[in-house]
């Protein structure tokens, strides 16, 4: 029997789609008794049985005989053979591939001018699609390694049509293409600009990973030495940044401290030769590990802690050790000699336990707790004891307080699938004062205690970019608002600019001036009040002072300030886009505020105080904005505004491509009218867009690097 295949144009291809239809219905199914002695056919047909696609393979038992297009007349000898469906984009079978059991010739593709693939698997967007072009052996066990990975192949017959194939394909869905680090370019170039992902691994193929390496697809893609590359992306260069100087730092408000502080902030960042900012971080810190122990601030109708979350780059060599000891140094000694008396405490506590027994050790363990570390200024930690330390009582307030940054964002809590529920403890213990953990009872942690009020911790965070970066732009710590709590400094680098050869400079120490000394015999007092200055109920338990507004016209300037910051929050706005940061500025202000004021003996904030407490909070946010690109003002110019929108309407969209006509018509107002095609053409001298033609319609091509940031 002879059977005519009707091809010749794509056009055509389509409109004789029932002639194709009819084609494979004149032959009967492949069965698992006809592929017998073809192992690999046979585990073929299994795996397709398994995915419910059985129709992948017939039994062609005659010669197909092409009637149209440049191979009309040929007779392409299939009788006796496997034919193997070959479908298009849209799952539509267009061709046949023709393959002889039990031989090692290559499959015959019937009609080589349809782009398609034997798709293993279900086409959609839910699953991944792989192209490969490995022969059917390999198939067929890369398939069964992928089956529970949510994958589907693309299995290209013949190597000289895998690249018409994977171009065919992503103009429908993205594409996946596996290759090694050896061939990277060669696979790849191809397909630069297309809706195409190469995973590219380093020494064995992913296939070889699989039987040998004993590890799963996910295992794979984690490696350290593979690479995934977008290939969409690869023809556009990096786009160039639209902000104003993002670089540069915003200059610190010293005059945001007043008398004494002021000259402690100058003190340390002379004695140190480090930013002022990152002097004037460290003392917020240190007011805020000892003033949180005694003081709440006021908010709305209530009252909040003054505990604060301080994050501060700053590189190897800038400092940060050098500040810090300066503004924490009679923390420190106060700290020391709380440990010394604890070991000494201990001592004593472990020698009248160790002559008692029965009923003398038990009544003596009842009226005679073991004493507790007073350790309350952490600097290598992790969470969780910490917030264990509070939940048992051996705490009411602690900071961690380091000049490595690291300890915190790279610690094995912030790297695991802990690290929500630890950023959602720290926000609450920030906002409300309140720790809550609930261990399994048949742990070896177990404990009754699962909470703790009234507790307060400060965080002074001071680290390199390379660790704050990634933290500062880090969904998890964004969406838990941790980073909307903080305070951050990003200051000039001063290293290559400092002077340590100065002899006056050199005899000059930190330990003789005048105003260092005042400041930490201010210090010893607020660590170690006398009894009668500590703040008590009517039954004597301790209390902390609800700090209050010195009058009316206090409380106004404030809300003021907060009006202010909720109108730049609307759209086209400076902080329209950071809305989690900006509510969080007004209560940051009050509690420097109050801390600024309790450190000076009062408890009232004057206009003056929260005026000076806005100028920092002012300041993070500055740094803030400028760490996302956008102005040192805050204030994003219309290049960036338009661009934002952009990427925003393009998102979803593959490839991201707006026309031009809705983008006049729906941009921003301001944005709109002769100076879109200026800020357009803007976009597209810095690599942003791309404006294209396609017929009468004009398009704008938004690079695909920044829908993926």
């Amino acid at each position: 029997m002879t059977t005519t295949l009707q091809t010749a144009t794509h056009e055509k291809a389509r409109a004789s789609s029932t002639g194709f239809t009819e084609l494979l219905n004149s032959f009967d199914a492949a069965t698992r008794q006809g592929l017998a002695d073809d192992n690999i056919l046979l585990n073929l047909y299994n795996l397709c049985e398994q995915l419910g696609v059985q129709d992948k393979l017939l039994h062609l038992d005659s010669d197909i005989t092409i009637t149209t297009g440049i191979d009309t007349g040929t007779i392409v000898p299939t009788a006796g053979t496997i034919g193997l469906v070959l479908s298009n984009n849209q799952d539509q079978p267009v061709t046949l591939a023709s393959v002889t059991p039990n031989s090692n010739h290559k499959p015959l593709i019937i009609d080589r001018m349809q782009p398609s693939a034997l798709i293993i698997g279900t086409l959609d967007s839910v699953n991944e699609l792989i192209a490969i072009d490995d022969p059917l052996e390999d198939v067929v066990k890369l398939s069964y390694y992928l089956i529970a990975d949510n994958v589907t192949l693309l299995v290209s017959l013949d190597k000289l049509l895998f690249n018409s194939m994977v171009s065919h394909f992503a103009e429908a869905y993205p594409v996946t293409i596996f290759t090694t680090l050896d061939q990277k370019d060669k696979v790849c170039k191809p397909f630069k600009g297309e809706n195409v992902k190469a995973i590219v691994t380093s020494d064995r193929n992913v296939l070889e990973h699989l039987e040998y390496g004993n590890l799963s697809y996910r295992d794979i893609l984690a490696l350290d030495d593979t690479a995934i590359l977008d290939l969409q992306a690869e023809i556009w260069g990096e786009p160039e940044p639209l902000a104003n100087s993002p670089n540069k730092p915003t200059p610190y408000p010293i005059d945001a401290f007043t008398g004494l502080l002021q000259h402690v902030v100058k003190a340390v960042a002379h004695y140190t030769q480090a930013p002022t900012a990152i002097a004037g971080q460290c003392v917020l810190g240190a007011l805020a590990h000892m003033g949180q122990r005694f003081i709440d601030a006021p908010m709305g109708h209530g009252h909040m802690p003054t505990s604060l979350i301080l994050i501060t780059e700053g590189e190897s060599g800038s400092g940060k050790s050098q500040a810090m000891g300066l503004t924490h140094f009679k923390i420190r000694e106060y700290e020391k000699q709380l440990y010394a008396d604890y070991l000494i405490e201990l001592s004593s506590w472990e020698n009248d336990k160790t002559s008692l027994k029965g009923k003398e050790l038990a009544d003596f363990l009842e009226s005679n707790p073991k004493p507790q570390n007073p350790k309350t200024m952490f600097k290598e930690a992790t969470i969780e004891p910490i917030l264990d330390k509070f939940i048992d009582g051996s705490i009411s307030n602690a900071s961690w307080t380091t000049d490595e940054a690291a300890q915190f964002f790279n610690g094995h809590t912030m790297k695991g699938d802990t690290a929500g529920n630890a950023l959602s403890s720290l926000t609450t213990l920030y906002s409300d004062g309140e720790v809550s953990r609930l261990r399994s009872q048949k742990s070896a942690y177990a404990t009754p205690h699962t909470d703790a009020y009234n507790v307060r911790m400060t965080l002074l965070l001071q680290g390199q970019r390379v660790i704050l970066e990634p933290a500062l732009a880090d969904p998890v710590m964004n969406g838990q608002g941790f980073l909307a709590r903080a305070l951050i400094a990003c200051p000039e680098d001063l290293r290559g600019h400092r002077v340590w050869n100065d002899e006056q400079r050199n005899n000059d120490s930190p330990y003789d001036n005048p105003y260092l000394i005042d400041y930490w015999s201010r210090c010893q007092s607020l660590l170690d009040p006398l009894p009668a200055s500590l703040p008590n109920d009517s039954t004597g338990t301790p209390q902390r002072i609800k700090m209050q507004w010195a009058d009316n016209q206090t409380r106004q300037v404030f809300n003021d300030f907060k009006q202010a910051i909720e109108d730049r929050q609307a759209q086209g706005q400076p902080l329209e886009y950071l809305k989690a940061y900006a509510s969080r500025m007004a209560e940051n202000a009050s509690r420097i505020a109050s801390l600024m004021a309790f450190f000076d003996g009062r408890k009232a904030i004057t206009t003056d105080d929260i005026k000076r407490a806005f100028m920092l909070v002012e300041y993070s946010t500055s740094e803030r904005l400028r760490y996302l690109d956008a102005t040192p003002t805050g204030e994003q110019n219309d290049s960036e505004k338009l661009s934002s929108w952009l990427v925003d309407k393009a998102r979803g969209k593959n490839p991201p491509i707006l026309n031009k006509s809705f983008v006049s018509q729906n941009a921003p107002n301001t944005l709109r009218g002769k100076k879109l095609n200026s800020l357009l053409d803007d976009l597209e001298s810095m690599g942003h867009v791309r404006l294209e033609s396609e017929g009468r319609r004009r398009l704008v091509c938004i690079n695909p690097k920044l829908i993926n940031e």
